[in-house]
């Protein structure tokens, strides 16, 4: 996972997704995460306030790396399927799964809203339909939003990677198949 570290809260969040990712996030302590990633509680509460504050830039900064990741696959996609397709491709990658499954528990330990979590990849996605020269409605976004998490919880649950992305496929031809289909324009 990248993202251009510009400032010191930037960087100690690099590290501390790195490092939940690795050993997850449960009951530890702020304490015991700030001796993982070579910082002080205080600093952890500078610069992200509480614990809740903590699961919250978790989430924020997850999500974005992920729509940054949207555009830069929107800058080669030339038909929205192709990116659909990319991006599951990148965001169900085994690699991935530690950083899918931090996604999944910190948003279970906090009262995330839609503003939050979904609004966003409603307008990345329209950024990245219009890089690619398409029109699309942020219902189909919502929807597509709502199976691929669907589907990466089947990942994580230990379901056949072959099947579930079988099932993306699956979902791919539905969406490309209605009247109205998503980036027609």
């Amino acid at each position: 996972m990248t993202n251009a570290a510009a400032t010191p809260r930037d960087e100690l969040l690099q590290r501390i997704v790195v490092d939940v990712a690795e050993h997850g996030l449960g009951n530890r302590s702020l304490r015991d995460l700030a001796a993982a990633v070579r910082t002080s509680h205080r600093m952890l509460l500078y610069h992200l306030g509480s614990r809740d504050g903590l699961v919250a830039a978790i989430v924020g900064f997850i999500e974005q790396d992920q729509r940054r990741v949207l555009l830069e696959l929107a800058a080669e996609a030339t038909a929205p399927a192709d990116l659909a397709r990319a991006l599951w491709q990148r965001v169900s990658a085994p690699e991935l799964r530690p950083f899918v499954r931090l996604f999944f528990e910190t948003v279970s330990h906090t009262v995330a809203t839609a503003d939050e979590v979904t609004s966003p990849w409603i307008d990345s996605s329209a950024e990245a339909a219009t890089a690619i020269g398409v029109r699309q409605d942020p219902v189909d976004i919502r929807l597509g939003v709502a199976v691929t998490r669907g589907l990466l919880v089947d990942l994580l649950a230990g379901a056949d990677p072959a099947a579930v992305n079988r099932a993306f496929e699956r979902y791919l031809e539905l969406w490309t198949a209605a009247d109205g289909m998503p980036g027609r324009p």
